[in-house]
């Protein structure tokens, strides 16, 4: 039996697809339980107790709706950043809210401007929205800002996507370059500049807030998945001049946050203290990661991500055999990038010593019996 005769010509040309294998997928594939989780980005290290306290606080509540206007975290957020609410839009993660700014920029057919082997969800949202990808090579593991914005000119793009700093690679332009990109792009362009690793990243990576605050061509994403340790919460926020802001209004999904993850969002917010703790740890665990690679022959790239991109040396085929050796002999769960020249790395999250433990044990015996 076939789908149901009436989607979309553009659904019907889409295949079926999930931008990113889970960790979870692979374990039903494999008939394997992942022993060490370091390959999605998470924060092995969790959230802080505090936080877990206002979510057990908040489950006797779960009956009803969160406030659909996301009042009491946009208030606190604003005050966090030093912004007024107006300023904010609140949604389910950053992936959710890259769905919403590509239904409100992009029309079928329309160009838009990414990076070649960037992150890949971006892409997903483009393509089920009917946009047309353009995308420009990364240059010696950074996002090409020169290259994007030719690009852009050169489509008369609507939308442009910048990661910085960037995943996959964990690579970063300085504030300044940034703002300099961002201020060259046509007034007719959106950037979408996507901080989810800002809080890892080194001084002077984030532009200041308000040097990018007012302009109606800039919308900048944050994100609690990262070292807040709130992936599977699922909460998000764009910044941006309010009109922009006002405009989600428009398409979202008004009951689509959930009442536990806005607590543990507000609490998250209060803990700074935590928050400094984790970025220390996160950096450590990078520094470790960087030791295990090396001392397996492999290069460990610089980054101010929560992950590190290794340098395998050698070509996709042998990346793929290191992540897949990993998970089926080790439990070891890492990924790769998907597309040349990235695809010769590997990728491996930061996280707690257990799992450092475990691929500082798991790695030198895959390469070495790879050869």
């Amino acid at each position: 039996m076939t789908g149901f005769a009436r989607f979309t010509p553009l659904v019907q040309s889409l295949p079926a697809t999930v931008p990113f294998v889970g960790p979870e997928a692979i374990e039903r594939q494999k008939r394997r339980a992942v022993a060490a989780r370091i390959g999605a980005n998470e924060s092995g290290f969790g959230p802080s107790p505090s936080v877990i306290d206002a979510m057990r606080a908040a489950a006797a509540t779960v009956w009803m709706y969160n406030d659909p206007e996301n009042f009491a975290l946009k208030q606190a957020l604003a005050a966090h950043l030093g912004i007024s609410p107006a300023h904010l839009a609140i949604g389910e993660g950053i992936d959710g809210l890259l769905g919403q700014i590509v239904r409100l920029v992009i029309e079928p057919g329309q160009p838009v401007v990414t990076s070649l082997g960037g992150y890949p969800t971006f892409s997903f949202h483009v393509a089920g929205h009917g946009g047309r990808l353009v995308t420009v090579p990364y240059h010696e593991d950074r996002e090409d800002l020169d290259g994007l914005l030719d690009a852009v000119r050169r489509e008369a793009a609507p939308l442009v996507y910048l990661a910085n700093p960037d995943n996959p690679m964990g690579s970063w332009w300085p504030a300044d370059r940034v703002v300099e990109f961002a201020l060259a792009l046509p007034e007719t362009t959106l950037l979408v500049l996507d901080e989810a690793y800002g809080e890892t990243a080194p001084a002077g990576t984030i532009p200041p807030i308000a040097a990018l605050l007012d302009r109606p061509n800039v919308m900048r994403t944050r994100t609690f998945s990262k070292a807040y340790g709130l992936a599977g919460a699922r909460i998000g926020a764009v910044v941006t001049a309010p009109d922009n802001a006002r405009a989600f209004d428009k398409i979202r999904n008004h009951f689509g946050m959930n009442r536990l993850g806005t607590a543990a969002a507000l609490a998250a917010l209060a803990d700074q203290a935590y928050l400094g703790d984790v970025v220390t740890r996160i950096a450590d665990s990078r520094a470790r990661i960087g030791e295990i690679a090396r001392g397996c022959g492999l290069s460990p790239l610089p980054s101010a991500t929560n992950f590190v991109a290794v340098d395998c040396g050698r070509d996709q085929l042998y990346a793929r055999a290191i992540v897949d050796r990993l998970m089926d002999d080790h439990g070891v769960f890492i990924r790769m990038p998907g597309v040349a020249p990235l695809n010769r790395c590997i990728r491996i999250s930061a996280g707690p010593e257990p799992e450092m433990a475990r691929l500082a044990e798991a790695l030198p015996a895959v390469v070495a019996a790879l050869g």
